[in-house]
């Protein structure tokens, strides 16, 4: 999994350093390696002998890219008071 460091990404939004563009490009590589770990983890579970601890470690980073790209769509995505 690459090197995702929230506060950094922060700083480069407020500093002009990182537009919705790249906020979107991170976005989709975060989906793909999501997309990517279930993919995983379904083989992992599909084999005759089933290493737990691999699927639950495989799980915890797919909850944790989840996470990520859920703060990322809240930062794209203006919140609108009606």
């Amino acid at each position: 999994m690459p090197a995702f460091n929230d506060d950094l990404f922060a700083r480069l939004w407020l500093e002009g350093g990182m537009n919705d563009d790249g906020y979107q490009q991170q976005l989709e590589q975060l989906k793909i390696e999501h997309r990517d770990l279930d993919d995983a983890i379904t083989a992992l579970t599909m084999q005759s002998v089933v290493d737990q601890l691999q699927i639950a470690r495989l799980k915890k980073k797919k909850l944790i890219l989840k996470d990520r790209i859920m703060r990322l769509e809240d930062q794209l995505v203006p919140d609108i008071i009606a």
